[in-house]
């Protein structure tokens, strides 16, 4: 995987940054919002999905619906990294369909729409080689067709290297660490979190979750903090079969404003947002009764940078 990263001093004038850049400063990490949604089919959030690029790599996280439409609009926003054949590194933090049903657009896209020419890197709990050779089953007559028929394609980048993993560092680059963390999302034997690290900066996802103090410790001090949502409110007025399911699968405002004030993110990002009838101000200030730093509510293609001060900068 070394190879996937190179040195590059990014411009600070970069289209559409979500948070703003000092002079003197360069980018190291980026997080880009491709889908911020749940199962429900809400218009304007897709499928959960978020990338982090570093320097001009882009390393993807979940894949949900509609993936690689907002790749392609994030790449018009002024990610260049972004481009659906530059996408050749994926994590998946669980199984869950609204997580993964964008694993064929993932591939087949990235291919026929982007040339990839190289294997998919796919990083996940166990299961997901199982999920990914039944997507190359189903599509094994789409495959066959563009590579042995008329059309000019190449015969590797359909093709997926999957890597089934268990929590600890997955990837050291040298320049950059990436670190998978069991988190507690219900009854789901194996659930991650992701830890991106570079140049002594850090961007914690958390995935699905319940509260999880796992969280808590990989976040402390981060820069950015991604965390799913539900409103405490909004969850009062469920019936109690699913007050039972969200309390042990996802985290309540309050319990996230507990996460953030034991672990001080620099920034908390939440996304995966179960609004239950709640406005997005009435989540936020939930949040805000009970924590004092910075909050925001992510929305589809919204991108945090991750600045490095130049005497820091590698």
């Amino acid at each position: 995987m070394t190879g996937l990263l190179r040195p590059l001093v990014l411009l600070l004038a970069l289209a559409g940054l979500s948070t703003p850049v000092s002079a003197g400063e360069t980018v190291a990490m980026r997080l880009v919002l491709l889908g911020t949604g749940t199962p429900n089919p809400e218009p304007a959030r897709s499928g959960p999905a978020v990338a982090v690029v570093v320097g001009e790599v882009p390393y993807l996280v979940d894949f949900g619906a509609g993936v690689m439409r907002r790749a392609e609009a994030a790449r018009r926003k002024g990610i260049t990294a972004l481009a659906p054949g530059n996408i050749r590194v994926a994590f998946a933090t669980h199984l869950h369909s609204d997580h993964t049903i964008g694993l064929a657009d993932l591939l087949l896209t990235g291919w026929v729409g982007g040339d990839r020419d190289v294997p998919l890197a796919l990083y996940g709990p166990p299961g997901l080689a199982e999920m990914a050779g039944h997507i190359i089953a189903a599509y094994r007559a789409d495959i066959d067709l563009r590579v042995y028929g008329p059309e000019p394609r190449d015969d590797e980048g359909w093709r997926i290297e999957p890597h089934e993993i268990l929590p600890g560092r997955i990837i050291d680059t040298g320049t950059l660490t990436i670190e998978a963390f069991a988190v507690c999302h219900g009854s789901w034997p194996h659930a991650y979190g992701y830890k991106f690290t570079a140049g002594g900066h850090s961007i914690v996802i958390s995935g699905d979750t319940t509260y999880c103090p796992a969280v808590e410790e990989k976040a402390r001090g981060a820069d950015i903090l991604l965390h799913e949502v539900y409103d405490q409110a909004g969850f009062k007025t469920r019936r109690p079969d699913w007050q039972r399911y969200h309390a042990a699968f996802h985290t309540s405002s309050h319990d996230l404003a507990r996460i953030a004030r034991a672990a001080r993110p620099k920034l908390l990002v939440l996304y995966h947002q179960l609004f239950m009838g709640q406005s997005e101000a009435h989540l936020l200030k939930e949040i805000g009764d009970r924590y004092d730093g910075r909050v925001v509510s992510g929305h589809d293609l919204d991108i945090f940078p991750v600045p490095v001060s130049s005497e820091n900068k590698e």
